[in-house]
Protein backbone atom coordinates (compact mmCIF):
# COMPACT_ATOMS: atom_id res chain seq x y z
CA UNK A 1 0.00 0.00 0.00
CA UNK A 2 2.86 2.30 0.51
CA UNK A 3 3.64 1.81 -2.64
CA UNK A 4 0.55 2.91 -4.22
CA UNK A 5 0.43 6.10 -2.09
CA UNK A 6 3.70 6.97 -2.93
CA UNK A 7 2.63 7.10 -7.08
CA UNK A 8 -0.14 8.87 -6.57
CA UNK A 9 -0.16 12.81 -7.01
CA UNK A 10 -0.18 14.90 -3.95
CA UNK A 11 -3.40 16.13 -4.39
CA UNK A 12 -4.98 12.34 -4.01
CA UNK A 13 -4.02 12.69 -0.15
CA UNK A 14 -2.79 9.56 -0.34
CA UNK A 15 -6.54 8.00 -1.57
CA UNK A 16 -6.37 5.95 -4.65
CA UNK A 17 -10.40 6.23 -4.52
CA UNK A 18 -10.39 10.10 -5.12
CA UNK A 19 -8.61 9.82 -8.49
CA UNK A 20 -10.10 6.72 -9.73
CA UNK A 21 -12.51 9.04 -11.79
CA UNK A 22 -9.88 10.88 -13.81
CA UNK A 23 -9.65 8.58 -16.68
CA UNK A 24 -13.59 9.53 -17.26
CA UNK A 25 -12.57 13.52 -16.63
CA UNK A 26 -9.38 13.23 -19.18
CA UNK A 27 -10.79 11.14 -22.07
CA UNK A 28 -12.76 14.09 -23.71
CA UNK A 29 -9.16 15.88 -24.17
CA UNK A 30 -7.02 15.33 -27.64
CA UNK A 31 -4.20 13.80 -25.71
CA UNK A 32 -6.06 11.39 -24.08
CA UNK A 33 -8.77 10.67 -26.84
CA UNK A 34 -6.76 7.52 -27.67
CA UNK A 35 -8.28 5.72 -24.07
CA UNK A 36 -11.56 6.35 -24.71
CA UNK A 37 -12.42 2.89 -26.42
CA UNK A 38 -10.34 1.43 -23.46
CA UNK A 39 -13.60 1.96 -21.43
CA UNK A 40 -15.77 -0.62 -22.55
CA UNK A 41 -16.20 -3.89 -24.21
CA UNK A 42 -19.55 -4.36 -26.10
CA UNK A 43 -21.25 -7.13 -27.29
CA UNK A 44 -23.36 -8.69 -30.11
CA UNK A 45 -26.97 -6.93 -29.95
CA UNK A 46 -29.42 -9.18 -27.42
CA UNK A 47 -25.85 -11.98 -27.13
CA UNK A 48 -25.55 -11.84 -23.07
CA UNK A 49 -22.96 -13.39 -22.83
CA UNK A 50 -19.09 -12.21 -23.30
CA UNK A 51 -16.29 -14.28 -25.07
CA UNK A 52 -12.77 -12.33 -24.92
CA UNK A 53 -11.67 -12.66 -28.66
CA UNK A 54 -8.44 -11.43 -29.82
CA UNK A 55 -6.28 -10.98 -33.17
CA UNK A 56 -2.56 -12.85 -31.93
CA UNK A 57 -1.35 -12.62 -35.31
CA UNK A 58 -1.67 -8.92 -34.82
CA UNK A 59 -0.68 -8.65 -31.77
CA UNK A 60 2.75 -10.79 -33.09
CA UNK A 61 3.01 -8.13 -35.80
CA UNK A 62 2.66 -4.97 -33.54
CA UNK A 63 4.88 -6.21 -30.67
CA UNK A 64 7.83 -6.85 -33.19
CA UNK A 65 7.34 -3.43 -35.40
CA UNK A 66 6.94 -1.66 -31.75
CA UNK A 67 10.57 -3.69 -30.50
CA UNK A 68 12.57 -2.65 -34.05
CA UNK A 69 10.94 1.00 -33.22
CA UNK A 70 12.26 1.89 -30.31
CA UNK A 71 15.79 0.02 -31.29
CA UNK A 72 16.18 2.81 -34.26
CA UNK A 73 18.08 5.78 -32.37
CA UNK A 74 15.31 8.37 -33.99
CA UNK A 75 12.32 7.01 -32.70
CA UNK A 76 13.50 8.15 -29.67
CA UNK A 77 14.75 11.78 -30.90
CA UNK A 78 13.71 15.39 -30.35
CA UNK A 79 10.37 16.79 -29.80
CA UNK A 80 11.70 20.07 -32.07
CA UNK A 81 12.34 18.31 -35.17
CA UNK A 82 10.02 15.39 -34.96
CA UNK A 83 12.73 12.67 -34.20
CA UNK A 84 14.64 14.41 -36.69
CA UNK A 85 11.37 13.72 -39.29
CA UNK A 86 11.60 18.02 -40.40
CA UNK A 87 15.28 17.94 -40.31
CA UNK A 88 16.33 18.25 -43.65
CA UNK A 89 19.38 16.89 -45.03
CA UNK A 90 21.06 15.40 -48.65
CA UNK A 91 22.26 11.91 -48.46
CA UNK A 92 24.53 12.65 -51.10
CA UNK A 93 23.01 14.26 -53.63
CA UNK A 94 19.45 13.07 -52.43
CA UNK A 95 16.77 15.12 -50.58
CA UNK A 96 15.60 13.69 -47.44
CA UNK A 97 15.10 13.92 -43.59
CA UNK A 98 17.46 12.68 -41.08
CA UNK A 99 14.52 10.35 -39.73
CA UNK A 100 14.38 9.03 -43.64
CA UNK A 101 18.07 8.40 -43.65
CA UNK A 102 18.29 6.09 -40.10
CA UNK A 103 14.68 4.23 -40.97
CA UNK A 104 15.78 3.14 -44.45
CA UNK A 105 18.73 4.79 -46.70
CA UNK A 106 21.79 3.30 -44.28
CA UNK A 107 20.07 0.20 -44.70
CA UNK A 108 19.37 0.45 -48.00
CA UNK A 109 22.93 1.83 -49.50
CA UNK A 110 24.23 -0.87 -47.30
CA UNK A 111 22.66 -3.51 -49.11
CA UNK A 112 23.95 -1.93 -52.34
CA UNK A 113 27.26 -1.30 -51.58
CA UNK A 114 28.44 -4.44 -49.55
CA UNK A 115 25.93 -7.11 -49.84
CA UNK A 116 25.35 -7.27 -53.64
CA UNK A 117 21.73 -5.70 -53.29
CA UNK A 118 20.67 -8.63 -51.55
CA UNK A 119 19.17 -7.85 -48.43
CA UNK A 120 19.07 -11.61 -46.92
CA UNK A 121 22.99 -11.30 -47.36
CA UNK A 122 22.79 -8.47 -44.77
CA UNK A 123 20.85 -10.05 -42.53
CA UNK A 124 23.56 -13.02 -42.40
CA UNK A 125 26.12 -10.86 -41.88
CA UNK A 126 24.18 -9.16 -38.67
CA UNK A 127 23.24 -13.30 -37.89
CA UNK A 128 27.32 -14.26 -38.22
CA UNK A 129 28.17 -10.94 -35.72
CA UNK A 130 25.62 -12.40 -33.16
CA UNK A 131 26.97 -16.50 -33.18
CA UNK A 132 30.58 -14.55 -33.35
CA UNK A 133 31.60 -11.02 -32.56
CA UNK A 134 28.81 -10.00 -30.26
CA UNK A 135 28.43 -13.48 -28.83
CA UNK A 136 29.81 -12.19 -25.34
CA UNK A 137 27.07 -9.51 -25.24
CA UNK A 138 23.88 -11.48 -25.90
CA UNK A 139 23.31 -12.02 -22.38
CA UNK A 140 23.48 -8.88 -21.34
CA UNK A 141 21.17 -7.32 -24.28
CA UNK A 142 18.00 -10.27 -23.31
CA UNK A 143 18.38 -9.30 -19.51
CA UNK A 144 16.06 -6.95 -18.08
CA UNK A 145 16.28 -5.61 -14.51
CA UNK A 146 13.46 -7.47 -11.64
CA UNK A 147 12.96 -10.22 -14.06
CA UNK A 148 10.57 -8.03 -16.32
CA UNK A 149 10.53 -9.88 -20.07
CA UNK A 150 10.99 -6.27 -21.82
CA UNK A 151 12.32 -3.25 -20.59
CA UNK A 152 11.61 -0.77 -23.00
CA UNK A 153 12.60 2.22 -20.76
CA UNK A 154 16.19 0.56 -21.33
CA UNK A 155 15.70 0.37 -24.59
CA UNK A 156 14.70 3.84 -25.18
CA UNK A 157 17.64 5.08 -23.32
CA UNK A 158 19.98 3.42 -25.29
CA UNK A 159 18.77 5.15 -28.39
CA UNK A 160 18.32 8.32 -27.53
CA UNK A 161 22.07 8.36 -26.46
CA UNK A 162 22.92 7.00 -30.08
CA UNK A 163 20.32 9.52 -31.34
CA UNK A 164 22.66 12.45 -29.52
CA UNK A 165 26.50 10.45 -30.61
CA UNK A 166 25.53 9.22 -33.74
CA UNK A 167 22.23 10.44 -35.45
CA UNK A 168 22.37 13.91 -34.88
CA UNK A 169 26.00 14.77 -34.88
CA UNK A 170 27.66 16.29 -37.42
CA UNK A 171 23.87 16.12 -39.74
CA UNK A 172 22.51 20.17 -39.17
CA UNK A 173 19.46 21.41 -41.54
CA UNK A 174 20.92 21.71 -45.07
CA UNK A 175 23.92 19.09 -44.32
CA UNK A 176 25.25 17.20 -47.22
CA UNK A 177 25.51 13.09 -45.79
CA UNK A 178 28.02 10.68 -47.45
CA UNK A 179 30.84 8.12 -46.71
CA UNK A 180 32.03 9.44 -43.54
CA UNK A 181 28.99 9.53 -41.74
CA UNK A 182 27.73 6.39 -43.60
CA UNK A 183 30.45 4.26 -42.45
CA UNK A 184 30.97 5.44 -39.25
CA UNK A 185 26.89 4.84 -38.71
CA UNK A 186 26.22 1.79 -40.40
CA UNK A 187 27.81 -0.35 -37.57
CA UNK A 188 25.43 1.47 -35.14
CA UNK A 189 22.66 0.85 -37.20
CA UNK A 190 23.49 -2.87 -37.23
CA UNK A 191 23.79 -3.56 -34.23
CA UNK A 192 21.24 -1.93 -32.92
CA UNK A 193 18.98 -4.56 -35.54
CA UNK A 194 20.73 -7.11 -34.09
CA UNK A 195 20.29 -6.07 -30.49
CA UNK A 196 16.20 -5.44 -31.43
CA UNK A 197 15.95 -9.22 -33.28
CA UNK A 198 17.86 -11.15 -29.81
CA UNK A 199 15.22 -8.60 -27.80
CA UNK A 200 11.91 -9.68 -29.56
CA UNK A 201 13.24 -13.48 -29.66
CA UNK A 202 13.84 -13.13 -25.93
CA UNK A 203 10.41 -11.96 -25.05
CA UNK A 204 8.43 -14.35 -27.73
CA UNK A 205 10.38 -17.25 -26.50
CA UNK A 206 9.32 -16.15 -22.67
CA UNK A 207 5.36 -15.56 -23.90
CA UNK A 208 5.15 -18.30 -25.94
CA UNK A 209 7.07 -20.98 -24.27
CA UNK A 210 9.73 -21.89 -26.58
CA UNK A 211 12.64 -21.30 -27.93
CA UNK A 212 13.20 -19.27 -31.27
CA UNK A 213 16.48 -19.55 -32.14
CA UNK A 214 18.34 -17.32 -34.41
CA UNK A 215 17.67 -17.23 -38.05
CA UNK A 216 14.97 -19.06 -37.53
CA UNK A 217 11.64 -18.39 -39.89
CA UNK A 218 8.52 -17.66 -37.21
Amino acid sequence: MATVKELLPDYANGELASVCSWPDDIKWYYRWHWTSPLHYVDTPSFKCNYKYGHNLTEALIFLAHYVADVHQPLHVGFTGDLGGSILKVRWYRKKTNLHHVWDTLIIDTAVKTFYGSDLSTMVRAIQRNITDAWSGDISSWKSCRHHNRVCPNLYAAESVRLACNFAYKNATPGSILEDDYFLSRLPVVEKRLAQGGIRLAAVLNQLLNFEVKIGQSL
